[in-house]
């Protein structure tokens, strides 16, 4: 019988902290920091500090006073945590999406997943996770900068390079063909501006039955993807969603909605790869009135503003993304290739 192998991980790690790990302080109001434990160092904030040397060897949920008497949690970080607190050029998927990325695409272990839109590395993380060690996660990111720093987050958190994980540069309809050969992928995940422009690619790629599934920020790409489906043929009646994810206040009797959530972060929007040849079911439903045009395809304009981005060039800017500098890029890029301390 062999054993399963060993969780990879910053949380998965068992036994007492040891030094290049990542430790969480929480204090009593909550207020959580994150360090990397290194001998000889300290940490400091205006309530007086405390010596990593003293975290070093205590077992995971202890405690620990600083000089000032403040007490803190000591705990390892869960990956929700470190995605929320790791540096990042690209906005990164919540975990609330990651869950039901993961989840509702069906990624198991072993499972061959590709991924477009690398960004900060956060959803490739929960991929990795999902797959195992005896999976594979092919990841391709159109920018070597933002490439660059999730590499740098991923091994950061895995504490090495990850043995499932491969990352390319280049365009998703570009590369994918040149890195898997057809029907050889089981789920393709897609993170992007218009992933309408690979689904050509994606279905080369998937085995009959593979999930596609798309994260979108906007409506207008929400519609636009999911005709974008419909019309290629080759895939399944695609379903989109969102998730609101709302925290509860707990103290004593006072059990009320906490005033601030996670409200809208993004749309997901999965189908699944028809067999080649195989024409799907007519649909029964019968649409809106004025959902489409006379001849059959969705309009091009909604209240006078022109959504159909003739170009096919689609940027951060278009859908109200705020940009991230080249000087904050070359900052987290210096910071994802400085080794981790020994």
């Amino acid at each position: 019988m062999t054993s399963s192998p060993e969780p990879t991980g910053a949380s998965a790690r068992r036994g007492p902290f040891i030094a290049g790990e990542r430790v969480q302080l929480t204090d009593a109001k909550g207020r959580m920091h994150t360090l990397t434990l290194e001998p000889g160092k300290q940490f400091h904030t205006h309530r007086g500090h405390l010596v990593h040397d003293d975290l070093i060897g205590l077992p995971d949920g202890s405690t620990i006073t600083n000089t000032a008497g403040t007490e803190y949690l000591a705990m390892r970080p869960l990956l929700s945590d470190y995605v929320m607190s790791m540096p990042r050029g690209a906005a990164v998927v919540y975990p609330k999406d990651s869950g039901q990325i993961v989840a509702m695409a069906d990624i198991f272990p072993g499972a061959r997943v590709v991924e477009a839109g690398v960004g900060s590395g956060a959803l490739s993380m929960s991929l990795l996770r999902a797959v195992g060690d005896q999976g594979s996660l092919h990841s391709i990111e159109r920018r070597a900068d933002f490439a660059e720093i999730a590499q740098g987050n991923v091994r950061a958190f895995f504490a090495g390079d990850h043995p499932a994980w491969q990352v390319s540069v280049g365009d998703f309809a570009d590369v994918l063909p040149t890195v898997a050969d057809p029907g050889s992928i089981d789920r393709v995940v897609l993170d992007m501006l218009a992933p309408w422009e690979c689904l050509d690619a994606a279905a080369d790629a998937l085995a009959p039955g593979g999930v596609l599934i798309a994260y979108v920020a906007t409506a207008t790409q929400l519609s636009r993807v999911a005709e974008a489906m419909r019309a290629h043929g080759g895939y399944t009646e695609p379903q989109a969603w969102e998730s609101i994810v709302r925290g509860w206040h707990l103290e004593g009797l006072a059990v009320r909605p906490q005033h601030r959530m996670h409200g809208h972060t993004g749309f997901l929007i999965s189908t699944r790869r028809l067999a080649p040849g195989v024409t799907p079911p007519l649909r029964k439903r019968r649409p809106a009135k004025g959902a489409y045009g006379e001849d059959g395809t969705s309009h091009g304009e909604t209240d006078g503003v022109d959504v159909s981005n003739t170009t096919g060039e689609w940027t951060a800017e278009d859908l109200g993304e705020r940009p991230v500098s080249e000087r904050k890029i070359r900052k987290l890029r210096r910071s994802a290739s400085e080794p981790p301390p020994e």
